[in-house]
């Protein structure tokens, strides 16, 4: 779709885009022009939820999920229909009881109440309105009581429409509006609505917490004695054991074990190291060639002794021998090496050796005496040990039981405290619980700005919506096809051209020829000119028969065969004419005479006119073939093709494909005639591909297009558009 077809769309329908928003401009002033003046009035609520204020403790992270929810919950709770029958009783027992000064006027069916009747309809309501009860349909009895109040605007239904109650965005306040006619009506709704539900509200809330705390109290005693019960179990089982406080015993013993234990290493560190310093002790005194047990000093003690017993040798031989002086020099040589082994005795041992033995042999007494404490200590600890864990080992039995005990008793204190928390709570809720209160009454106001303009407004602008959503939608989904642009782009064939619509009854063409003051005439004539150029141009001597086919009967090819007929013989052109059987055109002054097809096969013989010779065709054969062979029909068409310029035959419809196929056979050329403003189908595309398979085939003539869709349907001079 293109978007000039749109902007023609509009164009067409410019007249009722213009003229239906107008009149419905009028019509809509004339119905809002006697509205009533309405008048609102707010009362507004204070809940407390959201101001500090109001707040027994001041809570910097408000849980503003929850207040929304909470302020939801009231607003819904004022919309029930549970509030909204008690504000329809308080007014219609405000009008019953005070007829003077009723809100509304007073409709026929209160107005039909006799006085007994009102009295009881006075009684009935003020009932309803103690019981806080809800009206439906089947209170309606002798007494139609649900119907009195629909009739006044009291009734539910009604009610809501003018009732609009919110929370002021994030503030504490909810207001409560309502719109009528009397500034008196609306502020009465408003605030006998608030204090109705402030009152309904407080009892409600009052009951249930009252409810609540008295269960919880009964729960609270309940978990009290199961408390109590547990811990006095787990005490007498102490006491039984005799175990007073297992985890501290157990720990004692514990650390006492690990003291002693500690002992026990320590001592066997002792033994040890001890042990070790003996037999280095004993090593010491033991080797031979330790300083500390004189093993050096025997040896030199033993070289001055054997000094001595050679001095006193040679003494003793240098007296037998009378002095001799041989003697005298061994005295003397032996003299002086024992002088000299004393003086180097002397200069080794500075110290007596044997008081470092003497040391030695003194640690070793000391280090022994320090073992055998060390290995009697450990006797000592292991008996500790043994009787420290025979204790411990005697409270493991005990672990088991008190443990059960002990999760019984405190899962008893934690729900015993759970609920008395919760039932702190409550009371704490009950003594400074939400209070609302009426912030703002609802005082009578001046009337709101007139709704008039704007109802009259909104009516031609929503008319004018529809309109153009119409028109739009139209455009959409019109497939209808009215141009040759658009024929062409359907079928992706040639347009050969296309033909005005010409409402003249009959067949003069005569009279569209030579008739030159009406427009439409003159435009069909210069089309069918434009279109007779374009076939003419695909033509040959030897290639002269022209076949008219249309896809459904009434599309107008016969016309356009007469037609083509007429403008070819204009031209000097000798035109045959086969035709199904149609009233006999006029052709200037002279009547054509009526020849038939099937004639001219069996004679070969035709009577030639001067303008346009016609051939018609018997409706009642059912197919060419059985009234002559192919080879005899071909035959006869070359006989024709001799005698004129141009063979123009008005083929059957695609409706009956059988006649048109077989006509198809014997023409040179073809044309497909489409009426304009239809739509291509399933089966309109199967004949569309037969057409463009055949060899002749020329292209479409878009016919009956009406002359304001010319703009866009410029007849086309070249057969090869596409």
């Amino acid at each position: 779709m293109e978007t000039k077809k749109l902007f023609k769309l509009l164009k067409r329908y410019l007249w009722l885009i213009i003229l239906l928003p107008i009149l419905t401009l009028g019509v809509t002033y004339l119905l809002v022009k006697d509205l009533p003046e309405e008048y609102k009035s707010e009362a507004q609520l204070s809940t407390g939820l959201a101001d500090q204020s109001q707040q027994m403790t001041s809570d910097q992270n408000m849980d503003y999920f929850r207040i929304n929810q909470q302020f939801s919950s009231i607003i819904q709770m004022m919309k029930m229909k549970k509030m909204i029958d008690i504000l329809s009783y308080h007014l219609i027992l405000h009008d019953l009881k005070s007829p003077q000064n009723a809100f509304v006027k007073l409709s026929d069916e209160v107005k039909s109440l006799s006085p007994a009747q009102k009295e009881e309809a006075i009684a009935f309501f003020t009932s309803k309105l103690y019981d806080k009860s809800s009206i439906t349909v089947a209170d309606n009895g002798k007494i139609k009581y649900f119907d009195i109040l629909a009739s006044m605007g009291y009734d539910e239904k009604s009610i809501r429409k003018k009732l609009e109650v919110t929370r002021n965005e994030s503030s504490d306040f909810i207001t409560v509006e309502y719109i009528s006619t009397d500034p008196l009506l609306s502020a009465f709704a408003v605030n006998t609505l608030s204090s109705q539900f402030i009152n309904t509200y407080e009892q409600t809330t009052n009951s249930n917490q009252a409810k609540s705390i008295a269960l919880l109290d009964s729960l609270l005693q309940n978990k009290e004695k199961l408390m109590n019960s547990k811990n006095s179990e787990l005490k007498d089982y102490k006491m039984e054991n005799g175990v007073l406080n297992l985890g501290t015993q157990s720990d004692i013993l514990y650390a006492q074990i690990s003291a002693y234990e500690e002992r026990k290493a320590q001592a066997i560190r002792d033994i040890q190291s001890n042990q070790g310093a003996i037999a280095s002790i004993n090593s010491k005194l033991n080797s031979s060639s330790s300083n500390y047990a004189g093993g050096s000093v025997v040896k030199d003690n033993n070289d001055i002794i054997n000094l001595r017993n050679q001095l006193q040798i040679a003494n003793e031989r240098y007296v037998d021998e009378n002095f001799s002086p041989v003697y005298k020099r061994r005295i003397d040589s032996l003299q002086n090496l024992l002088s000299a082994q004393v003086s180097r005795t002397s200069d080794r041992y500075l110290s007596n050796p044997q008081n470092a033995k003497d040391n030695l042999q003194e640690q070793k007494r000391s280090m022994e005496v320090s073992l055998d404490l060390a290995r009697n200590s450990i006797r000592s600890i292991d008996r500790e040990l043994a009787q420290l864990k025979g204790k411990y080992n005697a409270l493991v039995p005990f672990d088991a039981g008190i443990q059960g005990y002990e999760r019984d008793a405190e899962v008893a204190t934690k729900e015993y405290l759970e609920v008395l928390e919760r039932f702190n709570q409550g009371n704490i809720e009950k003594s400074v619980g939400l209070r609302l209160q009426i912030a703002q009454l609802g005082l009578p106001g001046l009337p709101l700005t007139s709704k008039r303009l704007l109802y009259t407004s909104l009516s031609g602008v929503a008319i004018l919506f529809l309109l153009l959503a119409g028109i739009l939608f139209i455009y959409l989904f019109d497939r209808s096809i009215n141009t040759s642009k658009e024929l062409s782009l359907a079928t992706q064939s040639p347009v050969l051209g296309s033909l005005t619509l010409v409402k003249e009854p009959g067949m003069d063409l005569q009279k569209i020829w030579n008739n030159t003051d009406e427009p439409n005439f003159s435009v069909y004539k210069d089309l069918l000119r434009s279109l007779r150029f374009e076939i003419d141009h695909q033509l040959s001597p030897d290639q002269n028969v022209v076949g008219i086919t249309s896809m459904k009967s009434g599309e107008g090819k016969t016309f356009l065969s007469i037609g083509l007929a007429y403008a070819f013989a204009m031209t000097d052109k000798k035109v045959l004419l086969i035709s199904s059987d149609f009233e006999k055109p006029e052709i200037g002054k002279k009547e054509l005479p009526a020849q038939f097809f099937e004639n001219f096969l069996v004679k070969r013989e035709i009577e030639r006119e001067d303008y346009i010779t016609v051939l018609n065709t018997r409706s009642t054969n059912g197919s060419l073939f059985e009234v002559q062979n192919e080879k005899s029909l071909k035959a006869s068409f070359e006989v024709l093709k001799d005698q004129f310029d141009i063979i123009i035959i008005d083929i059957n419809s695609m409706g009956n494909s059988n006649k048109a196929k077989e006509w198809l056979l014997f023409t040179d050329k073809n044309v497909a005639v489409f009426e304009a403003g239809k739509t291509l189908s399933e089966e309109d595309k199967d004949f569309v591909s037969f057409m463009k398979n055949q060899d002749g085939f020329m292209g479409w003539v878009l016919n009956k297009v009406k002359v304001r869709e010319l703009s866009n349907n410029t007849p086309l001079l070249s057969p090869k558009y596409a």
